[in-house]
Parts: C-alpha cells; structure tokens; sequence
C-alpha cells in the first residue's frame, strides 16, 4: 500500500520500505522495530512516517513455530524468499526514481537490498558503507549460531570462506544458500574493495580472517575519535570514488550500548553515541552518491530504557531523509 497523504511527489522522491520480518535473527522482536519508531514520532509530535509514500513488504514471520531443518542456516528458505521480496520492492522503487530507506527487523534482509540496488541500477559498481558493530559476513560452513542476519555480506560477495568451515552443511542447504547468493543475479552484488565497515568490534575469527584477507577497510570507534568524523568519512569515500551510487547500510547495534541503549538483539558496549552516528551519515550523503539507506536491528522488546533505541533510530532516520531530500534538490 502507498501512503500518499501530504506529499507532494514533485519535490520527495523518498520511499519508505517497510519490512517487518525477524526471521534471520536469534531473538524475536525485532518485527516490532518500525512499530517502535513509529511511536518514537508521534511522541516526539513529528509527522514523519505521514509525509513519505511506503510500502509494507509480506513477511514469513509466523514460520519460527516451524521445525528447521537447515541447523547451519536457519529458516533459510524463509529468508530467500523474503530477500527476494525485499530486492524486488528494492528495484521497483529505484526503477520508479525513488530514492528508497528501508527499514527491517533482522540484518539478514540487507542481502535484498543490496540485491535489488545492484540490479535496478547498471551505473557502475555498488559502494557500501556498512555501520555496525558486527561484520555479517558469516557463511552456513563458518556461522557458529547458524542465524542468518550474520551472513548477507557473505552471501552479497558470493563467499563461502570454506577455509575456516566448521559445519558439515547438508546438500539441500547448500543449493538454498547459492540461490541466496543468486537473488535477481548470478553475479556477486559486491566487491570486497567496495566495502567500507564503520564501527565492527564484535568479530569471530572466520570473519576476522575475511577481513584481512580480502583487506575490507573498517574503520574502528577508536579511529573516528582519534581522527575525527570527516577524516574517516573522506577516507571512506576515497576508497569508492570509482562507485557512482552508495548503499547504506546502519544497524543500531554500531550504537553504544551502555551509553544508547541496549534495545538490540546483540548489544555490543563501546560504540558510537548518536551525533557521531548522525554526523558520520550526513557527510556520506552529502556526496550525492547515496542511493539507498537501510536501519536495521531495532528490538523494543529488550530495550532497558523504555523505548530510548527506537528514538534514537528515528531521530537518525529523521535526519538522514532531511539530507537526502536536500541532496535530491540540490
């Protein structure tokens, strides 16, 4: 459904993407997330969320009370199909001249988003700034928990990392998780020298071992208060000069735990506080490369302070979208 009331459509080419699903976690109620960011607004006497045309992508949200089969990779035949969902309304609303933020329950549906940008788009390659404070780029052969918001960066560069597999991996999730891999493509929907990370500090040592080995740039909490914001930005953005769109992709988790919040599914401490969050997006926008903007993770149901993670993330979102509307006018 598209929500039209008090827009006018000449001047905001933002569309909201709703996608509800938490089917790739390992705690629920990250399903509640925009619900809780919808409340943040009208508590904060915004009329945010009445302002953007959206849309509500179909979940398999009930298929947690299914038995799995596929221990290494939970649920997955759910999350390919809501991946695949997600990449569609992805495209469509870029192939309409929409700027689209997506705002989902678990990680795991960034692997549509990146699926559907890459594929809606032929301008070039695909940058990525991933803010977060976990690397997501686990396979079915290396994840220890075998949740699936940990692999889509994995399944987007079309890595396995079988030199560090734990897992002895059934044939039939093997053939799911290369259809994962294979969402509106054959071809991988990113390269590892397009990855920038942002605040990564909770790492195993299968994606530590990724990471230097494919040399995938993250740029610590430490950096950006030793260096400042704006130096760690540039340098980010000199790393994809040659990427004419960008992809951000912001999991509230990056955020402080003890200082934020720890309304998240795996709260990590010593993260960024929210002006370092705010500012650090601001200035990816302001390149006039960002073609799509995603905030993942939020899970009211395990938020200490009320619904103190919910309003940072709106407050984020809030900012964000003022930007992107200013980069869109300018």
């Amino acid at each position: 459904m598209i929500h039209l009331k008090n827009l006018d459509c000449k001047i905001n080419m933002i569309k909201l993407i709703k996608n509800r699903s938490d089917i790739g976690a390992g705690t629920r109620g990250s399903d509640m997330g925009i619900d809780a960011m919808e409340i943040a607004a009208i508590n904060m006497g915004s009329e945010f969320f009445n302002l953007h045309p959206y849309e509500d992508v179909e979940t398999h949200n009930e298929t947690v009370y299914n038995k799995d089969k596929n221990t290494f990779a939970k649920r997955i035949e759910q999350v390919l199909e809501q991946c695949r969902r997600v990449a569609d309304a992805v495209a469509d609303a870029i192939e309409a001249g929409y700027t689209p933020i997506v705002l989902s329950g678990d990680h795991s549906s960034a692997l549509g988003t990146l699926s559907g940008i890459s594929t809606a788009n032929s301008a070039g390659e695909l940058g990525v700034i991933w803010i977060d404070a976990h690397a997501d780029i686990h396979s079915p052969f290396t994840s220890p928990s075998g949740n699936i918001h940990g692999m889509p960066l994995a399944a987007a560069l079309s890595i396995d990392n079988k030199e560090n597999q734990i897992n002895e991996i059934p044939p039939e999730t093997i053939e799911l998780w290369n259809q994962m891999k294979q969402i509106r493509a054959a071809h991988p929907k990113l390269q590892a020298d397009k990855l920038v990370y942002f605040g990564v500090r909770d790492l195993e040592p299968a994606e530590a071992f990724l990471i230097e080995k494919k040399s995938i740039r993250n740029i610590s909490v430490e950096e950006v208060r030793f260096i400042g914001v704006r130096k760690c930005v540039e340098q980010a953005l000199y790393q994809l000069r040659n990427c004419p769109q960008i992809y951000i992709s912001f999991d509230v988790d990056s955020l402080d735990s003890d200082g934020v919040s720890d309304g998240t599914g795996t709260p990590v401490p010593k993260g960024f506080d929210i002006k370092e969050v705010l500012k650090i997006i601001e200035l990816i926008i302001a390149s006039g490369k960002v073609t799509c903007m995603e905030i993942v993770e939020i899970n009211p149901l395990l938020d200490r302070r009320g619904n103190k993670m919910a309003e940072a993330a709106f407050e984020i979102l809030e900012h964000a979208t003022r930007n992107l509307l200013t980069a869109q006018q300018s």
